[in-house]
C-alpha cells in the first residue's frame, strides 16, 4: 500500500514521493526527558518495545525507558563524547562514536548505574565520521555507514561496512550505497548522501537508512540497492538521528530538540496491523 506523504522536492527530479507500509503523515510522538534533548541513537533489546535503550551524543551513558514516561534510568560506560549510534545483539549492546571506537557490554550491566566489563574496540573501521549502525540477531553481524569518510565521494557512492561481534578485530565485508541511484529519484543530494541512522526492516529484511543533513529516508533492499528515497518534513523531524523496528515492524524515528522543541521519538505504526 503506497501513502502520499507530501509534494517532495520541485525540480526536475520531482516524483510522488511515498513509502510503502507507512505513513510518516501520522505519527504518535513521546518527548523525551531532558537528558535525552540531544537523543543521537536508539535500539529496542530483541523487537521488545517495552523498553527502548538510546544513547546521546556528549555522555557516554546509555539510557533505558518505557515510551510516554518521561523518566529514565541510565548506566555509564565511558567518558564524555560524541556518541551516534547503538545496536543490540544477543544480549550485548555496542555503542558507536563518531571517529568510528566502539564500545561493548553485558546487557545485563545496562541496570547498574556503571558497566563493569566495557571492551573498547579501536581503529576497526577506516579513518572517518559514523552515525549508522545495526548489529543483526541472528547472524551477529555489525553493519556500520559511513557519514563523512575520506575515501568516499559521497556525491557518488557511501561505504558501509561489516564485521561480526564475536571478532570485532577486523571487518570482513565492505559495500556501496549507489548515491546516483538516491539522485535519480530525488534531488537532495547535490552535496553528497549523509548517513545519520540505520535499521533493517524485521518483515521485509529492507534497509532503512535516515539521513538528518539531506532530510531523507532511504530503503534499499537486503543487498543495499536503492528502493525508495522520500523526503522527511522539516515541521516534524527537526534532527533525525535515530531509527528502529520493533518485532511486529512499526517504525521509529528519534529527533534531537531545538530552539522550540524537546527531542522526541515518532512512532510509525505499519499499516495493515
Amino acid at each position: 500500500m503506497l501513502i502520499l506523504i507530501g509534494t517532495g522536492c520541485t525540480n526536475s527530479h520531482e516524483n510522488e514521493q511515498t513509502l510503502k507500509d507507512y505513513n510518516l503523515e501520522s505519527p504518535e510522538k513521546f518527548f523525551m526527558p531532558e537528558s535525552l534533548f540531544e537523543v543521537s541513537g536508539i535500539a529496542f533489546n530483541k523487537g521488545s518495545n517495552d523498553t527502548i535503550y538510546a544513547v546521546q551524543d556528549e555522555e557516554g551513558r546509555l539510557f533505558r525507558l518505557s515510551l510516554g514516561v518521561k523518566k529514565q534510568l541510565n548506566s555509564k560506560f565511558g567518558k564524555k563524547g560524541d556518541y551516534e549510534d547503538l545496536a543490540i545483539a544477543n544480549d550485548r549492546v555496542v555503542i558507536l562514536k563518531s571517529n568510528g571506537t566502539m564500545y561493548s557490554f553485558p546487557m545485563d550491566e545496562a541496570v547498574f548505574p556503571e558497566a563493569d566489563s566495557v571492551q573498547e574496540w579501536k581503529k576497526i573501521l577506516p579513518k572517518g565520521e559514523y552515525e549508522s549502525m545495526y548489529a543483526d540477531e541472528a547472524t551477529d553481524n555489525i553493519f556500520v555507514l559511513c557519514k563523512n569518510c575520506p575515501d568516499d565521494d559521497s556525491k557518488k557512492s557511501v561505504t558501509g561496512y561489516e564485521f561480526h561481534l564475536g571478532d570485532s578485530s577486523a571487518v570482513k565485508n565492505s559495500f556501496q550505497i549507489n548515491v546516483k541511484d538516491i539522485k535519480a529519484l530525488t534531488g537532495k543530494v547535490e552535496r553528497g548522501f549523509r548517513p545519520s541512522g540505520l535499521a533493517q526492516n524485521p518483515l521485509t529484511k529492507d534497509w532503512y537508512i535516515i539521513s538528518a543533513v539531506n532530510k531523507l529516508l532511504v530503503v534499499t533492499d537486503n543487498k543495499w540497492k536503492v528502493q525508495q528515497a522520500v523526503p522527511l518534513n522539516g515541521n516534524k523531524f527537526t534532527q533525525p538521528e535515530g531509527i528502529a523496528f520493533d518485532a511486529a515492524g512499526n517504525l521509529y524515528i528519534s529527533n534531537e530538540g531545538d530552539d522550540f522543541a524537546e527531542g522526541n521519538i515518532l512512532k510509525f505504526k505499519k499499516l495493515g496491523l
